[in-house]
């Protein structure tokens, strides 16, 4: 996970019988939203039950995913879904959240050193502006993969030989990029 953008602590959040969250920290209610824009910035947070006290983080958080899921933006492909699902009462299912959060881990790192990459690899060529135009694309394409689309917003660039261009641009880069993925499911 990232660091944290605000405060040191976890997050203590309280949820209530009327399925209402409530943020110790701010002393507000909230949404899942909320807490998938906490998320996105790094907050660490509890949920816990108002009454009981429970830690229902994980289901708080698999109910964020589902929610995500349904927007449209799909990020799991079925097969990827039907064989976790599968790996439910196998004798392998204490193995799969660690390799799932490492390959997360991995994925994000991966991320990181190939933007440093393109960054290094063009910084002084005549293709340098090129390079950062498409390393922007990929910035937008990656990010459609992590967050919703109407919170996904180019990074400004040179202007483009036309708007057109450029949504017809990413759109092609996405579909390409869903493809892959798709391959790797």
């Amino acid at each position: 996970m990232r660091k944290q953008a605000r405060g040191d602590g976890i997050v203590i959040i309280k949820k209530y019988a009327n399925r209402r969250l409530y943020n110790t920290e701010t002393s507000s209610y909230i949404t899942l939203d909320h807490l998938a824009t906490m998320t996105r910035d790094g907050r660490d947070f509890k949920v816990v039950d108002a009454k009981t006290d429970d830690d229902i983080t994980h289901n708080v958080l698999t109910q964020i995913i589902m929610e995500e899921e349904s927007r449209g933006q799909t990020m799991l492909p079925v097969s990827f879904l039907r064989q976790l699902i599968s790996m439910y009462g196998d004798s392998m299912q204490a193995m799969v959240p660690g390799y799932l959060e490492a390959s997360m881990d991995s994925f994000r790192r991966n991320q990181e050193q190939f933007k440093s990459a393109v960054e290094g690899a063009f910084a002084h060529s005549p293709f340098a502006e090129i390079a950062k135009r498409n390393l922007q694309m990929f910035e937008v394409a990656a990010q459609a993969f992590q967050t919703p689309a109407a919170a996904v917003a180019p990074a400004p660039a040179a202007p483009p030989a036309s708007k057109d261009d450029e949504i017809a641009a990413l759109k092609a880069e996405l579909l390409r990029l869903k493809d892959k993925v798709e391959k790797l499911g």
